[in-house]
C-alpha cells in the first residue's frame, strides 16, 4: 500500500502503533488495530489494511498561540533576538499595520498551517491593548465560524498588567472579550501593586463568567514570581474558572525550596500549566555573543510529580518572539522532549498535546473510543525514536475518517502583506 493514500470507505487499519496511555493501558507503545466507518471510530471492519506499524494518535490541541501577530517576521525582525527586542518589534508593526485584512489573512494562512499538521483545537492570544482590541476580536469572530468544523478556535485578551484596571480602557476591552465568548488573559510580572491587580483582575473574571489565561515571569529574573502571585489570589478569592499559566520561566531559575514552595501552591490552587519551550529558549537567557546557559522551560517534572496539569504548546510562529516555528503539534512534542528530558520518564508525555490542553481549556478530549470522531494523524513511524527523528512530512491526517489535502500554504501568499505599509 502506498502509504500516503489510504482506501475510502469503511477500513480497519491493522498492525498500527499507539501509546498505551490513549488506550487505557499500561506501558509506552501498543501493536493494534484501529477500525473507522462513517466518519468514526467503529468496530472491526470487513476491509482490512496493514499499516506495518504506523503511529496513530488523535489529531491535535494547541493551546497558546498567536495567530494575530503571525509571519510578521520578514517585514519586521526582532533586531538583537532579546525580549525587548521582540516587545518592541511587534509594537511598531502592530501600530502601523494591523488592520483588519491584515491580521486576518495572516491569522487565516496559520490556521491552514496547523490544519494541515493535524491541529484540530486551537486557543490564540489577541493582543488587545485599544485601539487593537476593537480590530482583531471582530476578526477573530469571522475566522472561528468559517472555520467551524475543522479548527475549533478559542481566543484570550493579551495586555500587560500595567494596562489593567477595573475603571480604565481595559473594561471596554473586557466587555468586548465577554461579547465574543473570549477568555481574559494578562501578562504578569512584578510591578509594585500586582497582587492587588492580579486579584482585581480574577474578581472581574468572576463577575463576567469568564475564565483567565496568564503570561506569567517570561523572565529568568528569580525576583519574579507573579506565578506564586496568582496562585495565592485563586486561593483568596474563591475563583473556580479554569486558571491558565503560561510559560513560567523564571520558577526554572530559582532556588529549589523557592520554586518547590511556589509549585507546592500552584498544585493546591489547581492551575493548569502550559509550558512553551521552543520560544523560551529562543528568547530566555539571550545576550551578545554569549552562548546561553539556561534552558528557559519550566519544571514540568516537578510540575506533573505534584499532579498539576501541564501542556505544551506552539505559541509564536515567525515573528519577533519566535522566528521559526510552523504551529506543528508533532514539531512541538519533539522538541519539548529534547529540551525538557521528557524521555526515560513516564511513557504518557503525548497527553501533554491531547487531554491535558483539552482539560484546560474545555475543548473536547481526544479519544480514540468507539463512536469518538476519527479526527487522527498517522506517522509512517513505529516508535518514538523514529517519530522525533524525522519531521514526519509524509504523516497522514484524517478528519471525520477522511484524508485531507495536507499542504501547507506558500509563503509567497503574503509577499504583498511584507512591504512599506
Amino acid at each position: 500500500m502506498d502509504f500516503l493514500h489510504l482506501p475510502g470507505g469503511p477500513v480497519t487499519l491493522e498492525n498500527v502503533t499507539i501509546p498505551a496511555c490513549l488506550l487505557g493501558r499500561q506501558g509506552d507503545l501498543v501493536r493494534t488495530n484501529i477500525s473507522i466507518a462513517d466518519g468514526r471510530i467503529a468496530p472491526e471492519q470487513p476491509i482490512g489494511v496493514d499499516m506495518k506499524g504506523a503511529m496513530v494518535l488523535p489529531a491535535f490541541i494547541d493551546m497558546h498561540t498567536h495567530i494575530d501577530k503571525g509571519h510578521i517576521w520578514p517585514r519586521s525582525p526582532n533586531p538583537d533576538g532579546t525580549f525587548m527586542g521582540a516587545l518592541t518589534a511587534v509594537g511598531t508593526d502592530c501600530r502601523a499595520r494591523w488592520t483588519a485584512a491584515d491580521v486576518r489573512t495572516r491569522a487565516d494562512f496559520s490556521l491552514r498551517t496547523a490544519y494541515a499538521h493535524g491541529t484540530r483545537a486551537m486557543r490564540t492570544h489577541i493582543d488587545s491593548a485599544p485601539p487593537q482590541d476593537a480590530i482583531s476580536w471582530p476578526v477573530f469572530d469571522d475566522l472561528r465560524t468559517a472555520w467551524e468544523g475543522r479548527i475549533d478556535l478559542q481566543a484570550a485578551c493579551l495586555i500587560g498588567c500595567e494596562g489593567f484596571s477595573t475603571t480604565g480602557p481595559f473594561a471596554k476591552t473586557a466587555q468586548i472579550v465577554a461579547g465574543h465568548g473570549g477568555v481574559l488573559g494578562m501578562v504578569t510580572y512584578p510591578v509594585p501593586d500586582i497582587p492587588a491587580r492580579i486579584r482585581d483582575f480574577l474578581n472581574m473574571a468572576m463577575k463576567l463568567g469568564l475564565s483567565a489565561d496568564f503570561h506569567v515571569d517570561e523572565t529568568l529574573d528569580t525576583n519574579s514570581n507573579t506565578l506564586r502571585e496568582i496562585a495565592s489570589a485563586v486561593l483568596d478569592t474563591g475563583y473556580d474558572a479554569p486558571v491558565v499559566v503560561g510559560h513560567c520561566c523564571s520558577v526554572s531559575a530559582m532556588a529549589e525550596s523557592d520554586a518547590l514552595t511556589t509549585l507546592d501552591l500552584v498544585a493546591k490552587a489547581g492551575l493548569h500549566v502550559v509550558s512553551l519551550p521552543m520560544c523560551n529558549l529562543y528568547l530566555q537567557d539571550r545576550e551578545a555573543h554569549r552562548t546561553p546557559r539556561l534552558r528557559g522551560i519550566t519544571l514540568v517534572h516537578e510540575m506533573r510529580a505534584r499532579g498539576i496539569n501541564v501542556s505544551f504548546a506552539s505559541d509564536n510562529t515567525r515573528d519577533p518572539f519566535y522566528a521559526y516555528g510552523d504551529l506543528d503539534m508533532l514539531e512541538v512534542l519533539r522538541e519539548a522532549t529534547r529540551i525538557g528530558h521528557l524521555d526515560h520518564t513516564t511513557p504518557d508525555w503525548v497527553q501533554s498535546v491531547l487531554s491535558g490542553p483539552a482539560r484546560a481549556c474545555g475543548f473536547d478530549v481526544p479519544s480514540l473510543a468507539i463512536g469518538a470522531p476519527a479526527d487522527l494523524v498517522i506517522f509512517k513511524a513505529r516508535d518514538w525514536s523514529e517519530a522525533f527523528s524525522r519531521p514526519q512530512s509524509d504523516r497522514i491526517v484524517l478528519r471525520d475518517g477522511r484524508q485531507i489535502d495536507r499542504t501547507p500554504p506558500d509563503y509567497a501568499e503574503l509577499d504583498h502583506l511584507m512591504g512599506t505599509p
